[in-house]
C-alpha cells in the first residue's frame, strides 16, 4: 500500500508541474503563438494616405510571405487614440510592435510601456526625437537629410551654381521639414552664387503649395527655382506659375516620387524629385519586427531604406517601380 500511496503522489506531482509549465507558457508575451506564427501589431496613423497606402500594402505582404499575424489599426490621425491602440497590443501580448507615429512627439509613453512590457517597438518612416531613439528596437525609413541634399545638388548643378532659390517647407516642425530643409540650405552654403530669396510653409500640401507659389509671384522677386519639401507641393507650385506664364524660367523640384509627380517628370514640368520608397520601407519594418521579436541584435538602429533620385532621364524606372507596386 506504501509503494501505491507513493506512486499516486508522484503522479500527482507530475500533474501539477506540468499544469504550472503550461501555463507559464501560455502567459509569456514575446514567444509563438498557438499556431507557431509571430504575433506583429501595426499601430499606423491614417489608412486615407495614397503614399502611406503602399506601405501599409507591402507590410501585409511581407507578413504573408513571412508567416507573420500582422494586427493593423488606423489610429486616424489621434495620437491619444494611437497610444490606446499600443496600450490594446500590449494587453494581448504581441511578440512586436510597428509604429508610424501620428507626432512623433506624442510617441514616448507608447514607448515607455512597450519598454516596461518587454515588447520590442519598431517605428518606420516617421523618425522619433535623439531620446525616444534609445528606446526603440529600430527605426526604419529614409534618411531625410540625404533627400534634400540630392534635390538641391541636382538644381545647383542645373542652374550652373548661381541663381535665387525659392523654399516650400513641409509642415514646421516634422522631422521632414527640418531636414529636408537642411539638406537643401547645406549645398546653398557650399555655393556662393545661389540664395535662398523667399521660404515659407505649404505644409505638404498641392493647394497650399500653388497659393504660395501665387504670392510669390505677386511679389516681383527674381526666383529662378522652386524646391519644395514634397512632391504635393511642388506640382502646387507647377500649376501656379504654369497660369502665370512663367514654368518654361523656373526650375521646380520636390521629394518622394510619387506616381502623380513622375507624370510631371515624364512631361518635363518637375525636373527633380528623390524617390522615397514605401514598398521598401513597409518590408523592412516587418522584418525587423521579426527580428526584434526573435532577440537577434542589430550592428545599426537606424535601418536605412535610401532616396533615390529622378529626372527625365531616368523617370521611366520609377514610373515601372509604382506599376509593379500596382499604382495607377
Amino acid at each position: 500500500m506504501a509503494i501505491r500511496k507513493r506512486l499516486m503522489l508522484l503522479v500527482s506531482l507530475m500533474v501539477i508541474l506540468s499544469s504550472f509549465m503550461a501555463a507559464c507558457s501560455s502567459s509569456t508575451s514575446g514567444g509563438e503563438k498557438k499556431d507557431g506564427k509571430l504575433v506583429i501589431g501595426a499601430a499606423m496613423p491614417v489608412f486615407d494616405d495614397k503614399w502611406l497606402s503602399y506601405l501599409y500594402d507591402s507590410m501585409k505582404a511581407a507578413a504573408k510571405d513571412k508567416d507573420v499575424d500582422l494586427k493593423m489599426v488606423d489610429a486616424k490621425n489621434d495620437s491619444g487614440k494611437q497610444l490606446s491602440q499600443v496600450e490594446t497590443f500590449i494587453t494581448q501580448g504581441v511578440d512586436a510592435i510597428i509604429i508610424n507615429p501620428v507626432d512623433t512627439s506624442a510617441v514616448g509613453p507608447m514607448l515607455d510601456e512597450a519598454k516596461d512590457a518587454n515588447i520590442p517597438v519598431v517605428i518606420v518612416n516617421r523618425m522619433p526625437s535623439e531620446k525616444d531613439m534609445k528606446k526603440i528596437y529600430a527605426f526604419v525609413g529614409s534618411e531625410s537629410i540625404q533627400s534634400g541634399t540630392m534635390q538641391m545638388e541636382k538644381v545647383a548643378d542645373m542652374l550652373g551654381g548661381k541663381g535665387n532659390v525659392a523654399i516650400m517647407t513641409g509642415e514646421l516642425g516634422s522631422e521632414a521639414q527640418i531636414k529636408r530643409t537642411e539638406g537643401n540650405k547645406n549645398v546653398v552654403k557650399k555655393n556662393p552664387d545661389m540664395k535662398v530669396v523667399r521660404e515659407a510653409t505649404g505644409n505638404f500640401q498641392r493647394s497650399e503649395g500653388m497659393k504660395l507659389m501665387e504670392n510669390w509671384i505677386q511679389s516681383g522677386d527674381k526666383i529662378n527655382a522652386v524646391v519644395a519639401n514634397n512632391d504635393e507641393m511642388a506640382i502646387g507650385a507647377i500649376m501656379a506659375l504654369e497660369a502665370a506664364g512663367k514654368l518654361n524660367d523656373v526650375i521646380v523640384a520636390g521629394i518622394d516620387g510619387t506616381p502623380d509627380a513622375l507624370d510631371y517628370v515624364k512631361s518635363g514640368k518637375l525636373k527633380v524629385s528623390a524617390f522615397q520608397d514605401p514598398m521598401g520601407q513597409g518590408s523592412k519594418s516587418v522584418e525587423t519586427a521579426i527580428q526584434a521579436a526573435k532577440g537577434e541584435k542589430l550592428a545599426d538602429k537606424n535601418v536605412w531604406v535610401p532616396f533615390e533620385l529622378i529626372t527625365q532621364d531616368n523617370v521611366d524606372t520609377f514610373i515601372e517601380k509604382w506599376k509593379n507596386a500596382g499604382a495607377n
